[in-house]
Order: structure tokens, then sequence, then C-alpha cells
């Protein structure tokens, strides 16, 4: 079977290190785990290739900015000739206590802009989200501001600290199902 996992984010330097790149982090660590060596430019993506178990992996990052990531998504899924049911979907949530990862089949984009974006190109949120928890932004910042800002000290910690758990979601999705993703990391 063949699965594209996508981790969302916004491409470049300036933006590598902050909570809206979460999806792209966990990608990245995802490769690594994987050995993947070899990233090569598609569909207005990043993807690399990788092989875990019996399954072939797609691992693709959106480099058309957070808010058209689904016109890269769509392009790749129709180049694969892959069904929404095919993606696992990796991105930051400040819905979700900092630090926490949750799994999730379905669903609206509660505001999140990329997955507006993946949303309206696909015509259904029926994909799994492996959503990383960054918190709500303090006082009265801005949600954008919050999500866009580097992250620096304990909050860079914090963030490092969450991605591996979120690389592994990913791949307990492929090995057992979304199910069982659910039943494991959705239960504190």
């Amino acid at each position: 079977m063949t699965m594209l996992v996508v981790g969302l984010g916004n491409p470049g330097p300036e933006y590598a290190r902050t909570r809206h790149n979460a999806g792209f982090m966990a990608v990245d660590l995802l490769a690594e785990n994987l050995r993947v060596s070899y990233w090569k430019d598609q569909s207005g993506a990043k993807v690399a290739h990788a092989r875990f178990g019996e399954d072939e992996l797609i691992l693709a990052k959106p480099q058309t900015f957070m808010n058209i990531s689904g016109k890269s998504v769509q392009k790749i899924m129709d180049e694969y000739e892959l069904e929404p049911s095919e993606i696992v979907v990796v991105h930051d949530d400040i819905d979700l206590p900092e630090g926490s990862v949750r799994v999730k089949r379905g669903g609206g984009h509660g505001g999140h802009n990329g997955l507006r974006s993946v949303n309206e190109q696909l015509g259904s949120g029926d994909y799994v989200r492996v959503r990383v928890g960054v918190g709500r932004p303090p006082g009265r910042k801005d949600a954008a501001d919050f999500v866009l800002e580097p992250v620096r000290g304990e909050a860079a910690e914090r963030l490092d600290g969450i991605i591996p758990t979120a690389a592994q979601a990913v791949l307990h999705v492929l090995e057992h199902g979304v199910d069982s993703a659910m039943r494991e990391y959705n239960a504190d």
C-alpha cells in the first residue's frame, strides 16, 4: 500500500524554528528515522520516498506556504492516484495543550489555514491527522504571531521534545491503524 505523509509548515529559514512548522519537523524526523537521504522538488513540495514494512511512504513538505499547501497535496495525490483515506497530515494545533499529540480522522479545519487549504482542495477532511499541541498564545497575543514567531529556550525544548512523539504517532497509524493510534495517543 502507498501512503502519503504530509507535514505542514512554511518554507524558508525564518520559519524553520516556529510552532507552525511542527509538521515539517515531524516529517523530517520520520525521514531521518527511515534513513531517507534524498528529497526532490515535486508538485510544489519537497518529496521523499521510504519503506515502512510493506508500505511505500511518500513524505512531503509543501513549499507553497501554509495557506495554499492544499494545492501541492492535491497534485501529489493526483500523481500517485491516492485517496484522502491514504493520507496522514501532521500539523500544529493551538487548541491542544503544549506538548500533547492527538490523532484524529476527518473533521473541519478549526481555523488552521493549512488544513483549510487541504480540505478545500480535496473537497473533504476525510484523512488522518496527527495534531501537535503547541498551546494557546499568552495574554492577548495574536494566534498567527504566536505560531510564526521563532521558539527559543524552554519553549524550543518543549517543542523539540514532542516531535519524536508525533513521528511515532504517524508510524503507529501506519502499522496499527488510526483507531489503535487514537486509543494510544488520545488517552490522557
